[in-house]
């Protein structure tokens, strides 16, 4: 049985910016390119028009840009998911985009092989943080919070602790840019028991989607390879 393409939108103001990721994702043949624009309030227009699977939309264009796009895009609610392109320089707007329901966040600058893997993780309804987006948001976050870094790590810590071990586990695989389908797999459960899972972290958390979820869990050093110590048993 083949599988039907992934489909895309892409919204960036310059034309070799789109130019490039346009010649990036064709050398996925699981991914079609449905619609193209430079501004943000066609993307809208667009993603309403051809329904696409993932909208991947510059954060900063004139007018109408990527986190107002997002946060448009949510209202209405139409499925497609968010993957926001940005610069270093960026943060700041990289967190108003996290409130406004991005599902993932890419380095312009950076490699060919994480447009791609973030595309995928953002259609199978992941979360997708680039690994330099995720240090620079929790290093953001951790110079401007209250208290200094030192409490805001324990503050995450502290969070995710609170978490049942499944939880945990589950948690960390959303950082990981899982979907719930892998991480069911990854775990040996039905893909019902993560999504309740996942309703559960967010909820418990206090964030509003998986992607907040992935900077709080970077934040607090839950990734692969580490564990988090106390907090209840399933």
């Amino acid at each position: 049985m083949t599988t039907a393409p992934i489909r895309v939108l892409l919204a960036d103001d310059e034309p070799m910016i789109r130019a490039g990721l346009r010649a990036v994702l064709a050398t996925d043949p699981g991914i079609e390119i449905v619609a193209e624009t430079g501004d943000g309030r066609e993307a809208v227009e667009l993603v309403r028009c051809h329904r696409p699977d993932v909208a991947v939309l510059d954060i900063r264009m004139p007018g109408t840009d990527g986190i107002t796009a997002a946060a448009e895009i949510r209202r209405n609610g139409l499925a497609t998911g968010v993957l926001m392109l940005t610069t270093f320089g960026e943060d700041d707007y990289i967190l108003r985009a996290l409130s406004g329901g991005a599902n993932g966040f890419l380095i312009k600058s950076g490699e060919p092989e994480e447009l791609l893997a973030g595309v995928h993780a953002v259609a199978g309804g992941a979360a997708y943080l680039s690994p330099k987006v995720a240090a620079r948001v929790v290093a953001h976050l951790a110079a401007t919070g209250a208290g200094g870094p030192a409490d805001r790590r324990a503050g995450a810590r502290e969070q995710v602790a609170a978490l049942t071990t499944r939880e945990r586990d589950v948690l960390t695989l959303i950082a990981a840019g899982l979907s719930n389908g892998q991480i069911a797999r990854r775990l040996g459960v039905v893909e019902g028991t993560v999504k309740a899972h996942v309703s559960s972290i967010l909820a418990r958390l206090g964030v509003a989607n998986r992607a907040a979820a992935a900077v709080l869990a970077h934040e607090a050093g839950l990734t692969l390879g580490a564990t988090c110590a106390g907090g209840p048993r399933d």
